[in-house]
């Protein structure tokens, strides 16, 4: 048996050890549930609404017709949205929206220019 570590690609110096993997998608889903609580629509027909709630077929327009999504934050967490939807996965948002209704969460809209950070 070797000592060497099975998760260590031999031309790669990076360790792929699957717990630290684990831990850093654990944050990353953490944090887009944590901006998807507040973030809601700057612009367009769905303007105020909140990104979770936004319609697939809205989503996929930016894909199809709109030149993809917007840059930054935004459109990071409207590409989350859509794929969450075309896998049909969107059963994942329900915390949010009871979290939304239980009240004490402040909508966040961003500022004018938050989509080109």
């Amino acid at each position: 048996m070797s000592d060497q570590n099975p998760f260590l690609h031999e031309d790669s110096k990076v360790d792929l050890n699957p717990g630290d993997i684990g831990q850093s998608l654990q944050q990353d889903l953490a944090d887009y549930f944590d901006d998807l609580l507040t973030w809601r629509m700057p612009f367009g027909r769905n303007q105020g609404a909140y990104l979770d709630n936004l319609p697939y077929e809205y989503l996929h327009w930016f894909i199809e017709k709109g030149g993809g999504f917007p840059a930054g934050r935004l459109g990071e967490l409207m590409e989350f949205v859509y794929h969450t939807k075309a896998v049909g996965a969107e059963v994942v948002f329900a915390e949010l929206k009871a979290r939304r209704s239980s009240g004490g969460v402040a909508a966040k809209r961003p500022e004018k220019n938050d989509h080109l950070i």
